[in-house]
């Protein structure tokens, strides 16, 4: 998999120090290069201490500070996505992804930055009511505004939340956040009904960019793209043989998902899921092999995590029914808590159907 190099973008605060007495430092020419003036309360902060550690170099050195002019560089970030943060619970140890695609605290790393290659970045799958962080440093998410992005039918929509759940880490609990939710076609509604009538059924893949601005001027201040491949519809609590919720995802006009849509888990690894009639997990394979490995482009469940997190999506339990591969009449349970397989003929397990 190609990996484009990251980078930050930053920003130049040069301060020239004359040989005055130091009470002029704070008066000589500041030049900022920058979009961003310096009303974020953090970024002031920093400035200012810098400035102050200036002075008190110059005093402290004395005469032979005052000897000459100097110009110092005082460098300082701009705005910038680092982290993307899906549920991170069963997301570390065995879980846990690449250094470079997953941090076990923070959750996916941007891969990219360039619209081109915006189709590394996560998430890959989709689903009404999952949603995420962006995890932005050098400014305040309250000073962003940022317009909802539609493409058939599915929308993604920010606004600034304080991130309480469960599974976020102790020392970022209480932190107001940009959440990014997803909406688009479902079929709450179709649930109880074993004869549904089509959904909407998004043409994919969709480019989704979305645009940070500045809150007073509007400028563009920071972005964030990704690519969605697939879209999922979930049934909720219904719990039915394999053969009734096939044929509701086919009402749908979807199809039932398979293994390698949900987890990478690799077959044969464990007696549940061996390798039979080219049945597997998706690629690049989890590193454990008995249950997914957090990364991108590498299943549904692999991407977002267990399920039950995300209250919006309709789930009752962890898991669902994977179809069978061409040729054989063998069914799988796939689990959204670890990503696990196990063989599951002739029982009743939960649905979520899929397209492409």
């Amino acid at each position: 998999m190609q990996y484009p190099f990251r980078h930050k973008a930053w920003q130049t605060y040069v301060l020239n120090l004359s040989n005055n007495p130091i009470r002029r430092v704070f008066t000589q020419n500041l030049f900022i290069s920058s979009k961003l003036s310096l009303k974020s309360p953090k970024t002031a902060l920093l400035v200012s201490a810098l400035l102050l550690s200036s002075s008190w170099n110059v005093q402290a050195n004395g005469k032979k500070a005052r000897a000459g002019n100097r110009s110092d560089a005082i460098v300082i970030p701009s705005p910038v996505i680092n982290y993307v943060r899906p549920n991170l619970e069963l997301g570390n140890g065995k879980y846990a992804g690449p250094a470079d695609i997953w941090s076990p605290d923070k959750g996916f790393l941007v891969q990219s930055i360039n619209s081109e290659s915006y189709n590394l970045n996560f998430p890959t799958t989709g689903m009404d009511g999952l949603y995420f962080d962006l995890l932005i440093t050098g400014i305040e998410p309250e000073e962003l505004t940022w317009e909802p992005v539609t493409h058939e039918g599915i929308t993604a929509t920010v606004t600034n939340v304080v991130a309480n759940d469960i599974w976020i880490p102790k020392e970022d609990k209480r932190q107001v956040v940009a959440r990014v939710k997803l909406t688009g076609p479902e079929a709450r509604n179709q649930w109880d009904n074993p004869h549904p009538n089509p959904i909407a059924k998004p043409q994919l893949p969709q480019t989704f960019e979305l645009v940070g601005r500045d809150i007073k001027t509007n400028d563009e201040v920071v972005k964030y793209g990704f690519v969605l491949r697939q879209w999922f519809v979930n049934r909720g609590d219904e719990w039915n043989i394999y053969s009734d919720q096939l044929a509701w995802c086919n009402g749908l006009g979807y199809r039932m998902s398979r293994v390698r849509d949900l987890t990478n888990t690799k077959c044969g690894v464990n007696f549940n899921f061996p390798c039979i009639n080219g049945v597997d997990g998706a690629t690049p394979s989890s590193s454990s092999g008995d249950s997914y490995m957090r990364y991108i482009g590498a299943g549904f469940f692999t991407e977002w995590g267990e399920m039950l997190s995300y209250p919006d999506a309709g789930f009752v339990r962890y898991g669902c029914w994977a179809s069978n591969a061409p040729g054989s009449s063998r069914l799988y349970h796939v689990d959204s808590h670890g990503g696990w397989v196990v063989g599951h003929d002739g029982a009743i397990d939960y649905a979520v159907c899929t397209t492409p």
